[in-house]
């Protein structure tokens, strides 16, 4: 199963958001977390809500999730997977994110 988890690098997340297309980026770090930076246009859902926050995953969008180095998000990607929902897994999280950087 590990194989069928998309990925995606930070650039191109950015390059998206650079082009204004329909994409939702989900951060699944913690609050402290969020506050300490996070990527303006994203929306905050810790990787503990998830399994409750599942209607605020727009599949009409490309999903990317996003935490600090890219395993939260990619268990969360898992997870989203079982539950019928597309998303890639930002890799390398928000350490390896080239853009702003909100706070």
């Amino acid at each position: 199963m590990a194989d069928s988890i998309k990925e995606v690098a930070p650039e191109v997340v950015l390059d998206k958001l650079t082009k204004e297309e329909n994409i939702l980026i989900v951060d699944v770090r913690e609050h402290d977390e969020w506050d300490a930076g996070h990527i303006a246009e994203a929306i905050l859902i810790p990787l503990g809500s998830v399994p409750y926050s599942l209607e605020q995953f727009d599949t009409s969008k490309e999903i990317y999730i996003v935490c600090r180095s890219g395993v939260r998000s990619y268990h969360a990607c898992e997870f989203l997977q079982q539950n019928g929902i597309e998303a890639a897994n930002m890799i390398g999280g928000m350490l390896a994110w080239p853009g702003d950087i909100a706070r």
